[in-house]
């Protein structure tokens, strides 16, 4: 998951089609919502922008989002599908960077250039108040605070391991209920024990599918912990 860009394009998760049904609800056409968002928010824009963006051939920036919202008299939110970057999740709060940065207790640059570069600098509790304020589902917010890979490395040796021993070490990574974690733990470790025995022969060594089998369930174990926990 890459994070997004600003004041760059709205990005993937803008949904063109949902923002003309929103026009066609309103019995506008497209050189109505150019002119609302030049006379109300003094976006400087024409009808065959609205279109592109309808079309999917062009997506908004942030402040043009903005403008288109107030235009069609919805919320961004209802302008984005499901958001895949952190600064999308923002965006769908309506919530500018400076106000992020000023509630998690963070300098406004440090905070612009995680949005821009995607690595995170922040410490623990920034990142919790970061969740809380965006209300981030938890996979985003591990992904989004760059542990990500270290909680893959350890899920990998829950499942072909004793899981009950990387309990600890998960919940110091996820904030997540230690039951949770436990029966997520317990399900991944059968789920890969599964995989690789169903390609076995009775009594016989692994072959090459058991082997490509387990791989596969490995490279796939953060969303395989995921689905377990219900997150």
């Amino acid at each position: 998951m890459h994070y997004g860009t600003a004041p760059g394009p709205a990005g993937s998760s803008f949904d063109g089609a949902a923002a003309r049904r929103l026009r066609d609800g309103l019995r506008l056409t497209p050189e109505d919502v150019a002119y609302g968002m030049r006379a109300a928010y003094g976006m400087e824009t024409d009808a065959r922008t609205v279109a592109a963006w309808e079309a999917g051939a062009a997506t908004p920036d942030e402040r043009q989002l903005a403008a288109l919202a107030g235009a069609l008299w919805c919320s961004v939110s209802d302008l984005l599908g499901r958001p895949a970057t952190l600064r999308e999740y923002r965006m769908a709060r309506g919530v500018p960077r400076s106000d992020v940065a000023l509630r998690i207790g963070m300098d406004p640059a440090a905070y612009a250039r995680i949005e821009d570069t995607g690595v995170w600098t922040g410490n623990a509790r920034q990142a919790e108040a970061l969740a809380g304020m965006l209300r981030l589902p938890v996979p985003a917010l591990i992904e989004f605070t760059g542990r990500g890979a270290e909680l893959a490395a350890v899920l990998r040796k829950a499942a072909t391991t004793r899981w009950q021993a990387h309990v600890t070490p998960v919940c110091a990574l996820v904030p997540l209920p230690r039951a949770a974690v436990e029966e997520g733990l317990r399900t991944l470790h059968t789920g890969y024990q599964s995989t690789t025995a169903a390609s076995l022969g009775w009594g016989q060594p692994a072959s090459a599918g058991s082997r490509d089998a387990g791989r596969t369930y490995l490279e796939e174990v953060v969303e395989h912990f995921w689905q377990a926990v219900g997150a």
